[in-house]
């Protein structure tokens, strides 16, 4: 499996709009970090976590070319905005649509911010077209691959906790959470991958700080963690120093492979 980071930011980027973070490094591009979404390649099907704002350029920059798969793990704006660009993967499908996964929060967003995308197929040409489903607990794949998924608190909301299965690899992808229930800390347990929620230096009441990132990581045992969501508040080259052994920053165009 090869997991893609496509952005690793917060939800409103990093830098923000009027920057105000003396502390962070701009001449180094890791710090540029464009909203949270993620590219899964599992044994050649194509699956995409979240469609930030940024989309369009992110599969650009990672030359995104096909896509089998689109999960929502939430409706927060940041991880939905850019569905619309889902478009073109819709054009190059035999029939013209895609399936959708997501919780009943994130199906919710979905109807309510993209009625015309909703039907047997395209209501224009080139136009969206989501076969929408709520995400079960277990997705069984045409691959033999499968993906669980796991509800994860987040303020008043959940999150779709994801963990990717295919052979004996697995990935877990645990963002927009405050802790992990004990499900996901089973889930993910000795995980070949395990990408979490940091959000920053200080406690946020829906988001892992670094520190409770951290201190989730060790008690999971995986063999790589890899940290995203985060602010400015977090600076790559000040950290990377900083983390426990098999701990990373992701980073906006990261590949693991695995």
């Amino acid at each position: 499996m090869k997991l893609t980071f496509l952005g690793t930011g917060t939800s409103q980027g990093v830098p923000t709009i009027a920057n105000d973070f003396t502390e962070l490094d701009l001449a180094n591009r890791k710090n540029w970090r464009t909203r949270s979404s993620a590219y899964i390649d599992m044994g050649g099907l194509k699956i995409l976590v979240d469609a930030a704002p940024e989309l369009r350029m992110q599969c650009l920059d990672n030359d995104i070319r096909s896509l089998d798969i689109f999960l929502l793990t939430h409706g927060h704006a940041d991880h939905i905005a850019g569905m619309d660009d889902l478009r073109r993967f819709c054009d190059m499908r035999e029939d013209n649509t895609l399936p959708v996964y997501s919780n009943a929060y994130g199906t919710e967003r979905i109807r309510a911010m993209f009625p015309y995308a909703l039907g047997d197929k395209p209501k224009e040409r080139g136009y969206p077209c989501f076969r929408l489903k709520e995400m079960p607990n277990i997705l069984e794949l045409s691959n033999g691959g499968r993906i669980y998924s796991t509800p994860l608190k987040h303020g008043p909301v959940e999150t779709l906790g994801l963990v990717f299965e295919f052979g004996k690899k697995r990935i877990a992808y645990f963002t927009d959470c405050k802790k992990l229930s004990k499900e996901a800390k089973a889930l993910a347990k000795n995980a070949d991958v395990v990408v979490l929620d940091a959000l920053k230096l200080k406690e946020h009441p829906s988001h892992m700080s670094i520190y409770e990132a951290i201190e989730a990581a060790q008690n999971l045992h995986a063999k790589q963690t890899f940290f995203t969501h985060m602010t400015g508040h977090i600076d790559y080259g000040v950290w990377s120093q900083k983390l426990p052994p098999n701990m990373y920053l992701a980073y906006d165009t990261l590949c693991v492979e695995i």
